[in-house]
Formats: structure tokens, C-alpha cells, sequence
């Protein structure tokens, strides 16, 4: 998969912002949480949160460590992005952005939804 895929994937999810961070991260975000880090260095790599109870099976597979500044909040870092296919790329990402969405205050949910 290229970047482009992935733009796609996010940039698809409603209310996603994205952004360069770090210089060289491209980050998707709703409400201003970030759900999906895509390091441009090459070869790409990719951090995605998590539910707990996944975490230390996902870390265990080779291509897969806890993301480094972000682990203790359930957040991986996907080091060979061939390990998924487009379809479960989808969901994963999609599976990120709602983790991250639950967390959002009442108040930004209410701004997004555009009340």
C-alpha cells in the first residue's frame, strides 16, 4: 500500500483533520486526537491505538513494537506495513478513530456534529 492509500483510508472518516508533525509525521485527528501517525521516512511506518486487550498479542508479531512515547496508552507501531492488507488496514484504522472518538468530550462531539 502507498501513502495515498492510506490518506484515503483516513481522510474517508468524518471530521478527520490531518497535518505534518514533527517534521516528518503525517497525523489524522478528530476533535483534535490524533488516531493514526504515519512516519514519510522510508520504509513507511505507522502507529495506530489500540484496545488494551490487543496490545501485548499485536506487539508479540514480528514487524509490530509498542510506539514508542505513545505504549502506554495502547498505542502500536506497525514497522512492515505488508503485514495487512488493504481490507484489514480499514479496519484497524477505522477501529483507531473510534477508540479515539469515545474518549472526546461531550462538548467537542457537539462541535463536530456541527450543534
Amino acid at each position: 500500500m502507498s501513502i495515498d492509500d492510506f490518506r484515503e483510508i483516513c481522510l474517508q472518516l468524518p471530521s478527520v483533520t490531518e497535518d505534518i508533525k514533527w517534521g516528518n509525521d503525517l497525523c489524522y485527528s478528530i476533535g483534535g486526537k490524533m488516531f493514526c501517525v504515519i512516519v514519510l521516512k522510508d520504509p513507511i511506518k505507522i502507529s495506530i491505538k489500540v484496545e488494551e486487550e490487543q496490545f501485548s498479542e499485536l506487539c508479540s508479531q514480528n514487524g509490530i513494537t509498542p510506539a514508542p512515547y505513545a505504549a502506554r496508552y495502547y498505542w502500536i507501531l506497525i514497522e512492515d506495513i505488508d503485514l495487512f492488507r488493504k481490507k484489514e488496514w480499514n479496519t484497524r484504522i477505522l477501529h483507531s478513530y473510534e477508540l479515539v472518538k469515545t474518549k472526546l468530550s461531550k462538548k467537542v462531539l457537539r462541535e463536530l456534529n456541527g450543534q
